[in-house]
């Protein structure tokens, strides 16, 4: 069933849409295929048919017509009384499982080619909701927003962007955090200790990114492994259903082509599964870099403190070593090997691995410094 707000919604929360030439044309294909899809209700039933009756009727003839995703054609099938074809502004519901907050600037929404990333901004809020759906997307021939309904002076939209929230936005957040409070504003007389455990929680983010991305790696090497299974056995029908064919064995032709159709199904839908999929493994790979480069930014940074805390104030050195005495050179191999798989002492290779690091961000760096010099 349809997640609604648990309130009642009294505003209506903007999210202005900037997608890419791809995006609009997976929009715009979206908006077409849900007009045919009212089309098809209007020739199979007269409006006011119950749902139950409109399923049976229509939802198959509806997916295999629109390749509209199964979520959007139950939600139509909801929506058709309330539709309105012709309007100037046309809209889509929408609900929880088909758009998700991925970050401060993104999201993503399904279509019919599949999941797409979109940027967005917030222009505000609308008084006013008078849908029964969550959300809709919405557009009136130049440009494209997502509405959501929301309480008023409530915390409910918040806590709704969270849970959509992805991991580059939350590792976003906290290294802000640890940049502002921890370490540029560290004021308390142990800032070697604030420091050391700023970057805990850095490798500890890092654990979580690492182990999101793992997650994600696991699910594309099945989706594409199941991927490959369909491909193989919809070539060996193909052979069945001929010979069957030769053989004048209509009866069991049929059989194999419906079988066809049936595996052609689970391998669309696979494909948008491993779109998803590789979406989230994008994310998470930037959220994994970002966290291992701000872990060399605090070590650069604490070598610095603890070189200037040395030179000044011996003695609070001393203190500070004393305190975080747990805290040690091995402690940051040990996390930065939690974090790459890659053990951190008895094991050899590992200084070889650590050049091979070096080398590749050297080759970044020179490569990104060419392509300024060809920009100027």
């Amino acid at each position: 069933m349809i997640k609604l707000p648990l309130e009642t919604p009294t505003a209506t929360l903007r999210y202005a849409l900037a997608p890419d030439e791809a995006g609009i044309a997976a929009i715009e294909e979206t908006f077409a295929a849900y007009e045919r899809m009212m089309a098809i209700l209007a020739e199979v039933a007269p409006v006011g048919a119950n749902l139950v009756s409109l399923h049976a009727q229509a939802y198959e003839k509806i997916r295999t017509e629109t390749g509209l995703p199964a979520r959007l054609v139950t939600l139509g099938l909801r929506d058709r009384a309330n539709y309105a074809a012709g309007t100037a502004t046309r809209r889509i519901p929408l609900d929880d499982k088909l758009f998700a907050i991925k970050g401060p600037t993104s999201l993503t929404i399904s279509t019919v080619r599949g999941r797409i990333l979109v940027p967005f901004e917030v222009p505000g809020y609308l008084p006013g909701w008078e849908s029964p759906f969550p959300a809709h997307l919405v557009s009136d021939g130049r440009a494209y927003e997502i509405h959501i309904a929301v309480k008023s002076k409530s915390t409910a939209p918040e806590e709704k962007t969270m849970v959509h929230e992805g991991i580059l936005a939350r590792m976003g957040r906290l290294l802000a955090a640890i940049a502002s409070e921890t370490i540029d504003n560290a004021e308390n007389s142990n800032k070697v200790a604030l420091v050391k455990q700023a970057i805990r929680e850095i490798d500890a983010g890092a654990d979580e990114a690492r182990h999101a991305l793992g997650k994600s790696r696991a699910e594309e090497f099945r989706l594409k492994r199941r991927r490959e299974e369909l491909d193989v056995e919809i070539g060996g029908l193909t052979d069945k259903i001929r010979l069957a064919v030769a053989e004048s064995r209509e009866d069991l032709a049929r059989a194999g082509v419906a079988r066809q159709i049936d595996l052609e199904s689970q391998g669309t839908a696979l494909e948008r599964a491993m779109d998803f999929i590789e979406l989230e493994i994008d994310e998470q790979t930037k959220a994994l870099q970002a966290m291992l480069g701000a872990r060399r930014e605090a070590e650069t940074r604490l070598a610095d403190l603890e070189a200037s805390l040395a030179q000044h104030s011996p003695q609070e050195t001393g203190r500070g070593a004393g305190a975080t005495k747990t805290v040690s050179p091995d402690r940051a191999m040990a996390a930065i090997a939690r974090v790459t798989g890659v053990p951190a002492s008895g094991v050899p290779g590992d200084k070889e691995l650590d050049e091979l690091d070096r080398l590749h961000r050297e080759k970044e760096i020179a490569a990104r410094l060419e392509r300024i010099k060809s920009q100027q």
